[in-house]
């Protein structure tokens, strides 16, 4: 299926990932966990050098919307299907970025920095898990004036789909609410994603304030319940049940009446649950042999990437799903979100375009 030229546009913090094996001791050192996803504090600054001195480390472009789009470019094969808003620095790290995600097809349109460098991401693997810290630097520095802007704004208006990251809401939730109001007024689905805990549980008045506009809801477990424990959910039968909270969310107030909020949550290896209105449905994940997980570190923005692929082709929910679970499992037996050159991704035959 052909798409158009900027058919999903994202917006979010472009961040160069730096990945290494380090281990608990490495973690204890920087008051950090396993599978931790947390932005840089003043104590967390020295841990980049001390990575890059004394580990084995290898730069991969990431940041989690640019990663969701680069495995849709990948999914479709077709260049220039998304369009990308974030702020990067005037430096060397920045071309890297701008290098990578051109080269996986992704169109992006940076707003430069001058005075910050380009944001990084340390990538922590212990065996099979991993922890993220992230210091945006320049990626804090996005300003609504670069989304202003006609030529910039003008490729808003030529989407028909919208991704934007929870991560994004500390940067520029004005950029975000922009951009939801607009796919709302048009009638254009807007997708969100609960990104992490800390986004929950910190900036819960601007995840309040953009949940009216979202038509799909991406979250784990662990999001979706401190989500939940925010908003400290009535009439829920189990607190800790992602189910009652995926329904609970499903049914929060619509800006668009018209379209059924989809939510839906992964699990790791165990069931996806997807809501949509009052209907529940759950997908099994095939677990791959431990040997085979190099790093699970980008499975849930290649989920997202897998999901998103389809679903703007206008592929019935159950392939959006399947590929996502497939998209993930590549990605896992792979350092950072990166995947095989070829993408040879065959969905099961069901009734497509019957959303």
């Amino acid at each position: 299926m052909e798409l158009a030229e900027g058919t999903l546009f994202g917006m979010g913090n472009p961040l160069l990932d730096i990945m290494a094996d380090v281990d608990e001791a490495f973690l204890e050192k920087y008051k950090m966990k396993a599978n931790d996803a947390i932005l840089a504090e003043d104590h967390h600054i020295p841990m980049y050098d001390d990575l890059v001195k004394n580990y084995q480390v290898e730069y991969v472009a990431g940041g989690a919307c640019q990663n969701v789009l680069r495995v849709v470019q990948w999914m479709i094969g077709q260049p220039n299907v998304c369009t990308f808003f974030g702020a990067v620095g005037a430096d060397a790290n920045g071309k890297t970025l701008a290098d990578s995600a051109t080269s996986a097809g992704v169109n992006v349109k940076y707003q430069i920095v001058e005075d910050h460098p380009t944001g990084t991401c340390a990538a922590l693997i212990t065996g099979t898990n991993r922890s993220l810290c992230a210091y945006l630097a320049a990626a804090n520095h996005f300003t609504k004036s670069h989304l202003d802007k006609a030529d910039n704004f003008a490729l808003v208006e030529k989407a028909r789909f919208y991704y934007i990251t929870g991560f994004f809401l500390t940067v520029s939730p004005e950029s975000l609410q922009t951009v939801a109001e607009y796919a709302a007024k048009n009638s254009r689905p807007f997708v969100f994603n609960l990104s992490a805990p800390f986004i929950c549980e910190f900036f819960t008045e601007r995840v309040v304030a953009a949940m009216p506009y979202v038509d799909i809801l991406f979250g784990n477990e662990t999001e979706a319940r401190a989500y939940a424990k925010t908003q400290n959910f009535k009439g829920l039968i189990d607190p800790e049940d992602v189910t009652d909270i995926a329904l609970k969310i499903a049914n929060l107030e619509k800006a668009n009446s018209d379209r059924k909020r989809i939510v839906v949550f992964t699990q790791g290896s165990d069931p996806v649950i997807v809501v949509q209105g009052n209907r529940v449905l759950v997908y099994p994940v095939t677990k791959l042999p431990a040997e085979k997980i190099k790093d699970t570190n980008g499975a849930g923005d290649a989920f997202v990437g897998g999901f998103l692929s389809q679903y703007i082709q206008g592929k019935h929910l159950d392939t959006c799903v399947e590929g996502g679970i497939w998209a993930a499992a590549q990605v896992i037996q792979n350092l950072g979100c990166t995947f095989p050159k070829k993408n040879t991704f065959e969905a099961t035959p069901i009734r497509d375009n019957q959303n």
